[in-house]
């Protein structure tokens, strides 16, 4: 599942003319760990993590929430966005199956239509930022521009200290 998600992730960056970079290192999945080994600030990390928001009794929808590596996710902020009744995070099972790959490897991708793409705007000031490419021992350094085009998250706060 991860390595085909990799693959896939690739192909559309190669196809879109995205500027990035491989970077391989020891398997980590720990967004300060990762960091160091990658060699950059935190705040460059992208934190991947999915939201469930409930609204009302009986509609569900997920978020692909990315964050800097420096800052929590805010799940009020994602309820609000919604309107929703209640939120909280996806259980590991289905955020493996929304995401293609294993907890410490989710994607700032979407390629599940299930899953709404959120990104904070800190996350966007960098020129480039990081993240585990679906991979424990892979990360990609990608240009923020080319992530906006390509991935067309929504760019909302998100985040909090």
């Amino acid at each position: 599942m991860s390595q085909e998600t990799y693959e896939k992730l690739v192909a559309l960056l190669d196809e879109r003319g995205a500027a990035y970079r491989v970077i391989e290192h020891a398997p980590e999945g720990a967004t300060e760990a990762v960091s160091a080994l990658r060699g950059h600030e935190l705040a460059q990390a992208a934190k991947c993590i999915i939201a469930m928001v409930k609204i009302g009794k009986k509609e569900k929808r997920f978020a692909l929430v990315v964050v800097p590596g420096d800052r929590r996710i805010d799940l009020a902020a994602v309820k609000a966005l919604y309107g929703g009744t209640y939120v909280s995070f996806a259980s590991p099972e289905i955020a493996e199956d929304l995401a293609g790959s294993e907890s410490g490897t989710i994607l700032p991708f979407s390629f599940d239509e299930r899953l709404e793409l959120f990104v904070d705007p800190d996350l966007l000031a960098h020129e480039e930022f990081y993240f585990n490419a679906a991979r424990l021992d892979r990360s990609i350094a990608l240009s923020s521009a080319d992530y906006r085009s390509i991935a067309e998250p929504r760019v909302e706060r998100v985040s909090t200290d």
